[in-house]
């Protein structure tokens, strides 16, 4: 029988994307409809800052050029140069940023009438730019550093997956929680393939306080979904590890999360992490991040 591809409400669709980003290409989605201006939103907090700006500075040029059109059309402005486009471009500057200079006024009604939308726009976007600035710099986020690999070794003589990660901040995360998972491919007794998430129990999945770094393992017995498991296999299933690190971050008293994935090109096997910690002359200890990503 030849499989055939499903996706249950609780599992991955057979074609997702790594976690990651890098063992699986990003799939052919028919038949969703995006939500287009009704995530404007959300678009707008999670575009790049650089793109925001120039976002924004577009926006901006775009309205001014716009009321600096209307202002011709109703009767111009006073003390602008006569069919002068730049002149009414920094007449609408000045209106809608309520500067003033004192030399432009509106010379018609009509003109007035514009100035007074202009002003009641110029408030409007005011309090969209500064919500949506206020909400991209407020917004607490995580900088957790994951060691680049994950590496499967021998611990108390057990066969253990291990990985590391770091606060990259001087601050602390309170009641730090790990969760690991494993996503892969299967293939039900009836021959159906799916694509799922396999929980993956941790020595320690809790901290009390995460401030400088935090080694997770996880041991591979019988019932670790790693068990029997090799790298060729993990590929040949396109296994991927999945972890996501959430807690409380002490300076802003709200929840933060970071997330990672190991593919299976990034398993090392027979490998261990290389040691961070060491002693100096005086009795301190030392903690040599340079030593983080290494392997031994």
């Amino acid at each position: 029988m030849s499989a055939a591809m499903t996706e249950p409400d609780d599992l991955e669709g057979p074609d997702a994307p790594a976690i990651g980003g890098e063992s699986v290409g990003a799939p052919v989605v028919i038949g969703f409809a995006k939500d287009g201006w009704r995530d404007a939103y959300h678009w707008l907090l999670t575009m790049p800052i650089a793109a925001f700006l120039a976002l924004a500075i577009a926006a901006f040029v775009a309205i001014n050029a716009l009321f600096a059109l209307g202002y011709m059309l109703t009767g111009g402005v006073t003390g602008a140069r006569p069919g002068s486009f730049l002149d009414a471009f920094f007449f609408s500057v000045e209106t809608i940023s309520t500067v003033g200079y004192g030399e432009l006024a509106p010379a018609s009604a009509p003109a007035h009438t514009l100035v007074t939308t202009e002003c009641f726009v110029g408030l409007f976007n005011l309090a969209i730019v500064t919500g949506l600035l206020f909400a991209r710099f407020s917004k607490p986020t995580a900088r957790v550093m994951f060691s680049q690999n994950a590496v499967v070794t021998v611990h108390e003589g057990q066969p253990t997956l291990m990985f590391r990660a770091a606060n990259k901040r001087r601050n602390r995360i309170v009641e730090a929680e790990v969760s690991l998972s494993m996503l892969r491919d299967s293939v039900t007794a009836e021959g159906v393939a799916m694509r799922g998430f396999e929980p993956m129990q941790t020595i320690r999945a809790r901290t009390p306080v995460f401030y400088l770094t935090w080694q997770v393992m996880h041991r591979i017995d019988e019932a670790s979904p790693l068990f029997g498991e090799t790298k060729r296999s993990l590929a040949a299933r396109r296994a991927e590890l999945v972890v996501v690190l959430r807690g409380l971050d002490e300076t802003f008293s709200q929840t933060i999360h970071a997330r990672t994935s190991y593919p299976a090109n990034r398993v090392v096997w027979d490998r261990r992490l290389a040691d961070m910690f060491s002693i100096d002359g005086e009795g301190r200890t030392v903690i040599d991040y340079t030593r983080f990503h290494d392997l031994e």
